[in-house]
């Protein structure tokens, strides 16, 4: 991707910096930085070590090269889960959990950790609760899978490799060559499934929620007793989540009307 700076202000330059570099599929130096917003290269140096300064962006390990920073990427998700936090968005997760009769939830990845920023309950309690604010690991969740199914092949094959995958049921895949298995099945399938990998006697299925230009902004899923939805049976669920997956896609970048809080 490439951005070309077309304002002038110090902020307009910061911004355009933190979208060339969150735009990327590696680190990117100074000077890469510079040639594709046609900044001069001190300009360069000088905002992005302010951004530096603030966390938004930071330094590859061992390297001169420039990646998003921690500042950001948290930002980011309070962002998109303030975005989710709207009566709009949350009547059409209402709409699905009614639907299916299952507790429905969008999710977010947040510092390599699945994050809740939404959820509906149709049903009395009995099984895992992903209640906003509660965070959940990324190899043995829906959410998470879409997410590492969706990284550069090598970006996911590194991130997989880096985790320490705790054993939290019999069933949790801790097995890096299976889980990037499972992964790849997940990019081709397009939406993901969790056989009581988290919590024992919870099966778990979800669909990304995408931006007009395909990027993921977060996910909606579902969990619910193996005890009354068998692993096999969560197929069911896989189109009523995607049309309502759709809906809150064509809404997330539109402006709204209502209250900001549910």
């Amino acid at each position: 991707m490439t951005v070309h700076g077309s304002q002038d202000g110090p902020l307009d330059r910061a911004f355009s910096i933190l979208e060339f570099v969150a735009g990327q599929l590696k680190a990117v130096t100074v000077a890469e930085i510079g040639k594709n917003l046609d900044l001069p290269l001190p300009t360069a140096h000088r905002l992005v070590g302010n951004l530096e300064a603030r966390g938004l962006v930071q330094r590859a390990p061992g390297t001169k090269r420039y990646v998003v920073g921690n500042a950001l990427v948290l930002l980011a998700g309070k962002t998109i889960g303030s975005a989710f936090r709207t009566a709009r968005r949350h009547a059409v997760l209402q709409s699905v959990a009614a639907e299916i009769g299952e507790q429905c939830e969008i999710g977010i990845v947040r510092n390599n950790v699945v994050a809740y920023v939404d959820s509906v309950r149709a049903t009395t309690p009995q099984a895992l609760q992903f209640d906003p604010g509660s965070s959940a690991p990324l190899y043995c969740t829906s959410t998470g899978k879409i997410y590492m199914s969706l990284l550069p092949a090598k970006a996911r094959e590194k991130l997989v490799r880096s985790f320490h995958m705790e054993q939290h049921t019999d069933r949790t895949i801790t097995d890096p060559v299976e889980l990037l298995t499972v992964l790849e099945q997940t990019r081709t399938d397009g939406w993901a499934r969790t056989n009581e990998e988290f919590v024992k006697g919870v099966v778990g299925c979800a669909v990304p929620i995408l931006a007009p230009d395909g990027t993921l902004i977060a996910c909606l899923g579902v969990s619910v007793p193996a005890a009354r939805v068998s692993f096999e049976e969560l197929e069911r669920f896989r189109d009523p989540l995607a049309r309502a997956a759709k809906l809150l896609s064509e809404t997330i970048l539109q402006a709204d009307s209502d209250s900001p809080e549910v």
